[in-house]
């Protein structure tokens, strides 16, 4: 008998929660607040989708600019490059036209002009001041440099 009222009490409890839930959905407040949720939920998703979207293309903009940045710090480097070689370039022709100002006017002083060509010996020209004469000197490397001063100052 007391299994048995166990049993009358879990039934009336079941029968009490089944009217009580057709009565929340036979109410009609109830059916109306849950398709507004369910319309606010479709907004959710949309506004989500949307976001999304918006998201993933500022994602592959901000991939593009990343890329964009990194090649032109690469121009940047490479342009600096270039100008350090370019003033590089421009001292040397600096220098270039020093050395040559100042073998012309070696040359000018001395009337002898080298020729730089030659590495197996010491060869030049002796040259009267308007470049008109001109005698061809060569000697030996092996020569020292006092005989090489003499017999150059007797042919001048």
């Amino acid at each position: 008998m007391a299994a048995d009222a166990g049993r009358r009490l879990d039934v009336a409890n079941i029968l009490s929660f089944g009217d009580d839930l057709v009565g929340v959905l036979l109410d009609r407040k109830d059916g109306e607040s849950l398709a507004q949720a369910y319309d606010g939920a479709r907004m959710l998703r949309s506004a989500c989708r949307s976001e999304s979207g918006d998201l993933k293309l500022q994602v592959k903009v901000y991939a593009v600019n990343t890329a964009v940045s990194d090649e032109l710090d690469n121009l940047d480097l490479q342009r600096a490059s270039i100008e350090e070689k370019k003033d590089a370039v421009k001292k040397k022709e600096k220098d270039m036209l020093k050395a040559q100002s100042m073998l012309s006017m070696c040359v000018s002083v001395t009337n002898i002009m080298s020729n730089f060509e030659d590495q197996d010996k010491i060869s030049g020209y002796i040259v009267d001041k308007n470049m008109k004469k001109l005698d061809k000197f060569e000697f030996e490397k092996t020569m020292s440099p006092v005989e090489i001063c003499d017999k150059l100052w007797k042919m001048i």
